[in-house]
């Protein structure tokens, strides 16, 4: 039975920011999203996180299967262990994480439950090239003794390069007899977590260690570029990724995946695009410079141009998009369907072969297959109070600046002459027009600037 005891009471003064700091984001998660994440991919029992600073907020931010645990007063990482105490069954292994440390892998974690029994604890270090400001291990004959922090150790302890992570497993008996008798006689005035391991040696309990694989697994986040660094960190991890699946990244660099992004074959992604919640992209798709996609499937061979942003929208196969289009919630483009510069569609579902190429709104239609909509054509969706349908026959010709006030049909092969403002229905094969009479006055002059 595992037990998860994650620590999130912190104020984050150095992040200068109203925002608790574990609710400050990665990728777009929160720092306590990541790691809930990781807790509960090791399949946790229980899993309680310890609020302290903006309480409500992560509160509000938290499934309801998690077990929250107020710290009313920060005492220190010792004394936010000891609000949970009471929650945790004998017996069983505690893991303790950290809410501002997002990115410790789950194989990581998983190597350190290896190490707790009876007669053991598990203990995360790492070793850092400048351990300034960490709590460094102290071995006697390369068995750990104790955890020293900064401001409490020796010249010849600062010395030390081999630091304690905070990460640590721990049968939970042990671990309620050793929190339950720490002292805040330190330079802090706070109960350490870390002196349970010198209450570990005097009951000859041995102090196990593992590595992670990489050093920024374990770095926390205290300011905002710490936050920056670990990000830009994160999606290198992902460029990499994508690319050993076989995706062109033209600038790992310069790549974005707030989520989850699955590619099929030589697909190809440009500079500065951001990928958001859930997207799938089929094989041969482009993604061209600076674009935004979210939650959304693109099948194969699509190509999307420059600046376009498609959220929670589904491309078939051979479609193009772009430049500068948007397509919004519950846009399904059938296959090769063409949406051009400055098009937006909106909960609509546009036929196959298709084309709208400029400067369109597509609200609440159905266009069937094969349909032309000239440049400046609108559905008028919104009548003030609702939302009306369009729907536009196949092979339908829409004329540019066309009006299509909803609700209304266009009939298969019909045509709407261009500038025409219709809010009746149009039959099959039938030629709308409808415009003002055309008067050219004479005797008229140019308005003059007063």
């Amino acid at each position: 039975m595992l037990d998860v005891i994650i620590l999130a009471a912190g104020k984050g003064t150095r992040m200068h920011s109203d925002t608790p700091k574990v609710l400050h984001t990665l990728a777009g998660q929160s720092f306590l999203q990541h790691v809930l994440n990781k807790a509960q991919s090791l399949h946790a029992n229980n899993i309680h996180v310890v609020v302290g600073h903006g309480s409500e907020a992560v509160k509000a931010a938290l499934p309801d299967n998690i077990n929250v645990v107020e710290q009313t007063e920060q005492l220190g990482t010792g004394h936010a262990v000891m609000q949970v105490l009471p929650h945790l069954a004998d017996d069983t292994t505690t893991l303790i994480l950290y809410g501002d440390v997002p990115l410790t892998s789950a194989d990581t974690l998983q190597k350190l439950l290896t190490l707790p029994s009876q007669n053991s604890m598990g203990l995360l270090t790492v070793n850092l090239d400048n351990p300034m400001g960490y709590g460094r291990i102290v071995r006697v004959a390369n068995s750990v003794q104790a955890i020293v922090e900064q401001k409490d150790a020796t010249p010849d302890q600062l010395l030390i390069n081999e630091v304690n992570t905070g990460v640590m497993a721990v049968n939970s008996t042990h671990l309620k007899k050793w929190v339950s008798g720490l002292s805040n006689q330190n330079a802090q005035n706070e109960y350490y977590l870390t002196d349970i391991i010198a209450a570990a040696c005097a009951d000859n309990i041995s102090v196990n260690t593992s590595q992670p694989t990489y050093e920024h697994e374990v770095l926390g986040v205290n300011n905002r570029l710490q936050q920056a660094q670990l990000e830009r960190i994160y999606q290198m991890q992902m460029a990499q990724l994508l690319m050993e699946k076989g995706a062109t990244l033209l600038d790992p660099a310069r790549f974005d995946c707030r989520g989850t992004l699955t590619v099929g074959k030589d697909c190809v992604i440009d500079v500065n695009c951001i990928f958001e919640g859930d997207v799938v992209l089929g094989d041969n798709v482009v993604i061209n410079a600076n674009c935004i996609i979210k939650n959304s499937t693109i099948e194969s061979d699509c190509v999307i141009d420059a600046y376009s942003n498609i959220d929670e929208a589904h491309l078939k196969a051979h479609c193009r998009v772009g430049p500068y289009a948007r397509l919004r919630p519950q846009t399904v483009l059938e296959e090769a369907v063409r949406i051009g510069n400055f098009v937006e569609v909106k909960k609509s579902t546009i036929g196959q072969g298709s084309k709208i190429n400029h400067l369109s709104y597509i609200g609440d239609a159905e266009i069937g297959h094969s349909v032309n909509v000239g440049a400046g054509a609108i559905t008028c969706n919104y009548d003030g109070h609702n939302k009306h349908v369009t729907r536009i026959g196949d092979n339908a010709f829409i004329g540019s600046n066309s009006v299509l006030i909803a609700p209304i049909s266009v009939g298969n092969n019909a045509f709407t002459a261009a500038g025409s403002a219709l809010s009746s229905n149009v039959e099959d094969d039938r030629l709308a027009i409808s415009r003002a009479q055309q008067k050219n006055i004479s005797g008229w002059k140019r308005p003059t600037k007063n």
